[in-house]
């Protein structure tokens, strides 16, 4: 890929999962039976921690995703300033989830977490060329806890 062409685009940094009330509803009830049982045992800190985990859920739940800007080119992966480059990946695999599509980055440190980068249809041919010319592909897995956040729809 020369330096000229270089391939940008912009997307969300997660997908949205619809929530309704109970869904509210429910991360409130399992807050409140969660903090009875703190108060009863007299574990403050874990009350402590199970109302500060509440709040930050439904301020995460709450929150719209940012658009990132992503540019790849011979240096590697930009996600806004942030430069990814090429050598910090093993391996690259594709995510096809509803009508969204990402890049699941596998990253050579052991305890390094995997960088996904959603991308709209239109570009994933480039985009999957871009990166298999330096990286070998490989069937991307959801982990254990990719599975809980799909189920929680967080």
């Amino acid at each position: 890929m020369a330096s000229s062409d270089a391939i940008s685009w912009e997307a969300e940094e997660y997908i949205v999962r619809e929530k309704n009330s109970w869904w509210y509803v429910g991360l409130v009830a399992v807050g409140l039976m969660f903090s009875a049982l703190a108060i009863w045992l007299q574990a403050w800190t874990f009350l402590a921690v199970i109302v500060l985990s509440v709040v930050a859920l439904l301020v995460y739940a709450m929150r719209p995703p940012r658009i990132l800007h992503y540019t790849l080119s011979n240096k590697g992966l930009s996600e806004g300033d942030h430069l990814y480059d090429y050598s910090e990946f093993k391996a690259f695999g594709i995510l096809h989830e509803g009508n969204h599509f990402a890049i699941v980055l596998t990253p050579r440190k052991r305890f390094s977490p995997r960088v996904t980068v959603y991308f709209p249809e239109a570009k994933g041919e480039a985009i999957v060329d871009a990166f298999g010319a330096r990286l070998p592909m490989e069937e991307v897995k959801l982990d254990m806890l990719d599975k809980l956040i799909k189920f929680l729809r967080i």
